[in-house]
């Protein structure tokens, strides 16, 4: 039977850079020898990235329950059908955003109690959690500029500042109490960006670089 693979989880708010910095992570544990799937939240299946173009959708009116449980039922199908089995085959799976971003949109930005956070949590994958998360923190005036100059915004990306400086601190919080956690400087050069990357995931998951 194969070693479990490693579940990493790349998180922070709008604009910190995690589209660029996943496909470096992805390339760097490549070179380590990892078989690694990059995989997204929500999303990640077809059924799963149909309920994510509804949580997204502008044109969408949805109540703060309703976008708690699509997440949460997104998530339930990735991990029935990529997660799951990918690590108990022995893969590396790298993905944008997982729970922690539960915590920190719907509840911190929502103001939806953690505890019924918790409970979902719990029922769905309190047997399946990441091995190690990156936080790329950004103050959520500077994400937002970034974000909002690169393309249209979707429903959540619409939201005022205050309510991604809400995400920020439920994010901060919860690394800080998080011994998996690392947060990393998104205000750096990105080549400072990726060492920090780098020395986390070299350090939460004892890898040794080859290079």
């Amino acid at each position: 039977m194969a070693e479990r693979g490693r579940f990493i989880t790349l998180e922070g708010g709008e604009g910190v850079g995690k589209t660029t910095n996943l496909i470096f992570i992805k390339h760097w544990l490549e070179a380590e020898g990892k078989k690694v799937i990059v995989t997204r939240e929500p999303g990640g299946t077809p059924l799963a990235e149909r309920i994510r173009k509804l949580l997204l959708d502008p044109q969408e009116q949805v109540a703060t329950e309703t976008e708690l449980l699509l997440m949460f039922a997104s998530r339930a199908q990735h991990l029935a059908e990529v997660i799951r089995p990918a690590l108990l085959r022995g893969d590396w799976i790298l993905c944008s955003r997982f729970t922690d971003s539960t915590y920190a949109y719907q509840g911190g930005g929502r103001g939806i109690d953690a505890g019924r956070i918790d409970v979902l949590a719990d029922w769905l994958h309190a047997d399946c959690q990441p091995d190690a998360t990156l936080l790329l923190d950004l103050p959520a005036a500077q994400g937002l500029a970034r974000a909002r100059a690169r393309d249209e915004l979707d429903r959540i990306e619409q939201e005022e500042v205050d309510f991604f400086e809400r995400v920020r601190q439920v994010y901060l919080q919860r690394a800080k109490a998080s011994p998996v956690t690392a947060i990393i400087d998104a205000s750096r050069s990105l080549e400072q960006v990726q060492q920090q990357l780098v020395g986390a995931l070299s350090q939460q998951l004892g890898i040794v670089d080859c290079k």
